[in-house]
């Protein structure tokens, strides 16, 4: 059993969808949620309601506010799973708990525990960081 560590509690499920390096400044578009970045592989398509795996975060100081823009707006991924933790991007979410609107989840898995995740997975995560694969 795969188990991430919980750093921003909640359970969540979702199709898994991963990406090797992600910075959400310049990388999402955080009025459509959409991958933005030409260097992910799935650029182009929609982070909304997925379980959003990124084994290295690229941080900018403003990954924070894209992260509460997509949380305002209903385009933010059901949970993150993160290679390491990014503290400024947890500070979007915690932000927006505090405000009241819609959060999620946020975790850390090694990155070779992340290799073993299926890219398109439907995926379930429990409050204590336990991943399953959800039957379809």
């Amino acid at each position: 059993m795969v188990v991430a560590r919980v750093i921003l509690p909640g359970a969540a499920s979702g199709r898994a969808l991963k990406v090797a390096a992600l910075s959400f400044w310049g990388g999402v578009d955080p009025d459509t949620g959409t991958l933005t970045d030409p260097s992910v592989a799935h650029h182009g398509e929609c982070i909304a309601g997925r379980v959003l795996f990124v084994a290295e975060p690229r941080g900018s100081s403003s990954s924070s506010a894209v992260m509460l823009e997509l949380l305002r707006n209903g385009h933010a991924p059901a949970a993150i799973v993160l290679g390491r933790v990014d503290a400024i991007l947890g500070l979007g979410i915690v932000v927006a708990r505090e405000m009241g609107w819609p959060a999620i989840p946020l975790y850390e898995l090694a990155q070779q525990e992340m290799s073993a995740i299926d890219d398109g997975a439907d995926i379930g995560i429990d409050a204590d960081g336990r991943l399953s694969r959800l039957r379809t």
